[in-house]
């Protein structure tokens, strides 16, 4: 099965070798799920012959396969009924304490059944594909407890197998403290440890540990303690960090050797200076800056100049940042973080990858890579970018296999 995209007008490679990422007047060959040729002119000719598909990609532009590195894909329930609360100042503790905030959606999460879940789930995996995302990695945490930790990490499981997008899963049982340990919170960390993670790694439900390492939720000494007992049952460290006050959460990710940090609107100088000492890739999520409403978003420039490699991601959860568009990403990083439309796809695609331990397999076009490609109606990345509030996506491959083409989902590819 041999998919050739011609004549492309900006071809985005986001290769790390390459001397240039962007190509004009591109070519891709994939053949099943593979990637066998890039370039530019004519080269495409020689596999002609035996192509069942050609794309024309005339004033298009071509990118990899989106990755959301950071969501909490997997709830029930909405908040929009915050929304009023929060324009009259209402504090999201009175929120909490009236009902509200992370509660409300635990309290849905743990009423639905694993199938539930799953349906209400896959709509939002609909609307990311529909947007160019292929890849997502999804965390837990509105579980809080065993069984429903470990029904969200099976939902996780589920629906990678059933949905086109690869789904990557994260334990986030430190999201929060539950309601019925908040007198009791070491009780609650011994049951993450003792109980649940060991769980999780013999029955491989999860790949990655997280924690919610800020003010009010757990501590540098908490989080340092769940994360090691993870990393001791062979998960892979990652770590809400600083995500509003610097409490020395990215230096804590760094002495761990996590995979990846991320938030980080609050991060020290110190802390970005160890991300890049030690390889910590930041995963900064600026639409959660936006619907907060803080007035300010990561220090993405500093970290970039500082070495640092850094992601973008949706941060797709029901309170803070209800979206599935990586498009209204670009849009935040680009006029809150003034990143360039180049750096903002590579924090996209490759860096995302890397922020998922998938940089081997997805993230740039390249031969041998797997097939995951979008085709946006866009002359080139600035018009992209340029052009916001619209989804610009006409075709997505995944896995070398057309999953949307004009703009809708191919028949068999819905859940």
């Amino acid at each position: 099965m041999v998919t050739i995209i011609k004549n492309i007008g900006c071809l985005v490679t986001c290769s790390e070798t390459a001397t240039s990422n962007i190509i004009n007047n591109g070519y891709v060959v994939t053949e099943n799920n593979k990637i066998v040729a890039v370039g530019s002119g004519e080269g495409f000719k020689e596999y002609e012959s035996k192509a069942h598909k050609i794309v024309e990609g005339a004033g298009k532009t071509v990118t990899p396969g989106l990755i959301d590195c950071h969501t909490h894909v997997v709830y029930s329930g909405s908040r929009e009924n915050e929304l009023p609360l929060k324009l009259k100042n209402v504090s999201y503790i009175e929120i909490l304490k009236s009902g509200g905030g992370i509660l409300s959606t635990v309290k849905k999460t743990r009423a639905a059944s694993l199938e539930a879940l799953v349906e209400e789930s896959s709509k939002r995996l609909d609307l990311m594909l529909l947007h160019g995302t292929t890849t997502i990695e999804s965390k837990s945490g509105y579980g809080l407890n065993f069984p429903d930790e470990v029904k969200m990490l099976k939902a996780n499981k589920l629906l990678n197998e059933v949905h086109p997008i690869e789904v990557v899963s994260t334990y986030m049982g430190a999201h929060a403290v539950p309601e019925e340990y908040k007198t009791n919170r070491e009780e609650y960390i011994k049951l993450i440890i003792n109980d649940v993670i060991p769980y999780i790694s013999q029955n491989n439900l999860a790949e990655f540990i997280d924690c919610f390492c800020e003010e009010g939720v757990f501590t540098i000494e908490e989080s340092r303690k769940i994360l090691r007992a993870g990393i001791n049952y062979n998960l892979k460290a990652k770590l809400h960090a600083d995500e509003i006050e610097p409490i020395g959460g990215a230096e804590l990710a760094a002495e761990l050797g996590a995979v990846s940090a991320e938030h980080l609107v609050g991060a020290s100088e110190e802390g970005i200076r160890t991300l890049a000492k030690k390889g910590v890739c930041a995963v900064l999520l600026p639409a959660t800056s936006f619907y907060l409403m803080l007035n300010r978003f990561a220090k993405a420039r500093r970290m970039i100049e500082s070495g640092v490699r850094v992601a973008l991601a949706t941060d797709c959860n029901p309170g803070t940042s209800p979206t599935e568009s990586l498009q209204s990403i670009m849009t935040f990083a680009c006029f809150g973080m003034k990143l360039l439309p180049e750096e903002i796809i590579k924090a996209m695609t490759i860096n995302a990858a890397y922020a998922i331990g998938r940089e081997n397999v997805v993230g740039s076009i390249e031969i041998g890579k797997q097939a995951d490609l979008v085709i946006f109606d866009s002359p080139n990345i600035n018009y992209l970018i340029y052009h916001f509030g619209v989804n610009a996506v006409q075709t997505v491959i995944k896995n070398g296999k057309v999953v949307v083409e004009q703009g809708r989902l191919m028949k068999g590819c819905e859940v």
